[in-house]
């Protein structure tokens, strides 16, 4: 699908209030202890298969054509392959995020034959002694690059994912390598996120600020360096615009049937087990919330001269304490994209001084 088909599409959403994309974790549990995870992994009594065929049915029924399942480890639910296989019958675009260990060539070959768009796969390293000292799982990286090979096999597009923390840090050209090598796209993340619960320790993993700027001028991670270091306009226009897709054509659901406005927006809007889909979608004072804010109302991020290609996540903001407030991580990257200083980190830098 062209970019530009997919801006009409999400245009079209957007004016009609369709959740386009929905981000539904079939499970928290997993077969990896990843240090950076920000999940809870005991099953607290996850949905049943039909209550996610029933989900699954509401959210069709609401005009969402884009899925993602993922978890925690969703091919550890023995249901996974039947909820793809429903999912799919629904017409749903299906993405899988996994870490790969589970699936061989059978899962491969299954995947394939439900017309699986993509499957997204972990790697933090093309060293398996820092991969798996990240995962906890001795021997993951071979098995997870093996997952790869399968699906590759199969004809199937794969993404490899990576998250950059300081265990791994200067190891994403490798990784990009080996991407190229398997015939996969690769995409790298430098964001760490608090836990769900709260728990900021796993903050201490972020790269550190001075590791930025080389991450951003690397054209072969944004493309054109220039263009994505310079700052945008921000202009009367620029300030009226959305923060981010959160609530507005996108939505989260957890393994408990929670909606939330995104996987990075721990902000209760509703369950699936009390209410249906379109009433917490559409009558939601907390989502309705969400979507009422514009630039224009973000203190501090409104007067900042990065507001207009800032990459704020609401959520991030959420988590340290004010959706409508900076978040810190974002703040940092745009600083060391552009070097203008945003009101927060000047803030600081005065606050140092003294």
């Amino acid at each position: 699908m062209s970019g530009q088909l997919m801006m009409e599409i999400g245009t079209k959403a957007l004016e009609l209030g369709v959740p386009l994309s929905a981000h539904f974790d079939l499970t928290w549990r997993c077969n990896e202890r990843c240090i950076h995870c920000y999940l809870d992994h005991e099953d607290r009594g996850e949905v049943t298969t039909t209550e996610v065929k029933d989900i699954l049915e509401q959210l069709a029924a609401a005009g969402t054509f884009f899925l993602i399942l993922s978890g925690g480890e969703p091919v550890m639910r023995k249901d996974f392959f039947e909820i793809v296989e429903y999912a799919r019958q629904l017409m749903f675009s299906v993405k899988v995020k996994t870490n790969g260990i589970l699936i061989r060539e059978r899962e491969a070959a299954r995947l394939r034959e439900l017309a699986v768009e993509v499957v997204q796969i972990s790697v933090y390293s093309h060293r398996a002694a820092v991969h798996d000292a990240i995962t906890k799982v001795p021997g993951s990286l071979e098995r997870t690059l093996n997952a790869v090979r399968f699906l590759r096999g199969q004809g199937l597009k794969v993404i490899i994912a990576g998250v950059m923390m300081r265990q791994n840090l200067g190891d994403h050209k490798e990784v990009q390598k080996l991407a190229r090598e398997l015939g996969v796209s690769f995409q790298l993340d430098p964001t760490i996120t608090p836990k769900l619960d709260g728990d900021t320790s796993v903050l201490d993993l972020r790269i550190p600020d001075s590791a930025l700027p080389e991450l951003f001028r690397d054209g072969s991670l944004v493309g054109d360096a220039d263009e994505f270091c310079a700052p945008a306009e921000v202009d009367a226009s620029a300030l009226e615009a959305l923060p981010c897709s959160a609530g507005h054509t996108a939505v989260y659901i957890s393994p408990y049937a929670d909606v939330f406005p995104c996987v990075q927006f721990p902000l209760p809007t509703g369950n699936l087990r009390q209410q249906k889909f379109l009433e917490v979608w559409r009558d939601s004072p907390q989502m309705n919330e969400v979507r009422g804010i514009r630039l224009s109302d973000l203190h501090a991020c409104s007067s900042c001269g990065n507001v207009a290609s800032c990459s704020r996540c609401p959520g991030l903001a959420y988590m340290e304490g004010d959706m409508r407030g900076p978040s810190s991580a974002d703040c940092d990257k745009s600083f060391a994209r552009t070097g203008i200083l945003s009101p927060r980190k000047r803030a600081a830098l005065v606050q140092i001084a003294i």
